[in-house]
């Protein structure tokens, strides 16, 4: 059993005399279960500067793991050690990848596509695909990510009931 972690980023409401193109968003990791594709975890929302692996080490996701449950990242997560998150796509140069490489990444990507439809079912809320017009304080932690994501486990749960 594995979770497979990723981040998703929000933009802010610019002001109109802004000349700036620099865009400062909101950075919020999510862990999927595999089995599932239930959101177990949603971190707080941190600047967008922050890096993957960062943020994965500061929101403590990989100590709260029960025995036996690993974590899987993306390439941003490759140089995370020993830690149960070195699950990462192998190193691409473009035309130079080695066959048992390409099969890795194949597996690896089939593994990985959990997290990516999950954020796909997050955004499909205007709330979290839209611009955010509200303060950063007003962004809650995360709270309006966490929220969208108990939605979106309602609706899996209400799936698979009907199923």
């Amino acid at each position: 059993m594995a979770v497979i972690v990723d981040s998703s980023e929000q933009r802010p409401q610019r002001a109109d005399d802004s000349c700036q193109k620099a865009a400062h968003t909101l950075k919020s990791q999510m862990a999927v279960d595999e089995a599932s594709g239930r959101i177990v975890h949603v971190s707080e929302s941190v600047p967008g500067r922050w890096a993957d692996i960062k943020r994965l080490d500061r929101s403590g996701l990989l100590n709260r793991l029960p025995g036996g449950v690993g974590a899987c990242g993306s390439g941003a997560h490759r140089d995370s050690g020993p830690a149960p998150a070195g699950c990462a796509p192998g190193a691409n140069t473009v035309g130079r990848t080695a066959p048992a490489d390409r099969k890795y990444n194949r597996a690896f990507r089939r593994h990985r596509i959990g997290i990516e439809h999950a954020i796909g079912r997050l955004r499909r809320f205007r709330s979290l695909s839209h611009v955010n017009r509200h303060r950063r304080h007003g962004h809650g932690h995360g709270l309006r990510v966490r929220a969208v994501a108990g939605l979106v486990n309602r609706m899996l749960d209400h799936r698979a009931k009907a199923a």
